[in-house]
């Protein structure tokens, strides 16, 4: 059990990473990851959550934080043409390899009917692989960290809500980036909120 277990305690702030990673003892060695999600369609919080869940009911992963979320105008498309998108960031500690992670983030958006049918269009949850500890790879059906990342609000933002230190392998820190792009058309959502899987 982990002292977090104290119901006068809970939940856990997302900022208490290295607490919860002393008492995590499951896993053995283990990677730390950054997951971006995002949904357009249906009841986007409800899937945001059912994704962290899903993410923590993966074995030999476990869900350290979760960001807060941010409504996004969707990205690449006409204006008004699409529902704007709901986004968190997660952090976890994962012993999978990169392309195991990546199967399970595509079994997790099949679970919630995801189709990809065309690029940028709608869809009911989106699970990308931003970072895998230092990892750089450009295999193309996995390139680490994600080649878009760096340039966008949508994950930047909340990225650096959760982990204001954070550094995105071979770009720098997060801090940076984030104040060298637009934050038009990515607003924080202080109504609403993902807990962190208990």
């Amino acid at each position: 059990m982990t002292p977090h277990s104290d119901p006068t305690v809970q939940p856990v702030p997302a900022s208490v990473v290295e607490q919860v990673d002393a008492a995590d003892t499951t896993l053995s060695n283990p990677h730390r990851a950054v997951l971006s999600l995002g949904a357009n369609l249906g009841n986007r919080l409800e899937t945001l959550q059912g994704a962290v869940d899903a993410l923590e009911d993966t074995p030999g992963l476990r869900v350290k934080a979760v960001s807060p979320v941010y409504e996004t105008e969707p990205w690449g498309v006409e204006p008004g043409s699409q529902p704007a998108y709901f986004n968190a960031v997660v952090v976890v500690k994962t012993t999978l390899p990169p392309a195991s992670l990546l199967e399970r983030a595509q079994a997790v958006e099949e679970a919630f009917h995801r189709v990809r049918d065309e690029r940028w269009g709608a869809r009911t949850l989106d699970v990308d692989i931003v970072a895998y500890a230092d990892v750089v790879s450009d295999d193309p059906l996995l390139t680490l960290p994600h080649p878009r990342a760096h340039e966008r609000a949508f994950v930047l933002a909340p990225w650096h809500d959760v982990e204001p230190e954070a550094q995105l392998t071979g770009r720098g820190p997060v801090a940076d980036l984030l104040a060298g792009v637009t934050r038009e058309g990515v607003t924080p959502r202080a109504d609403l909120e993902l807990r962190l899987p208990e």
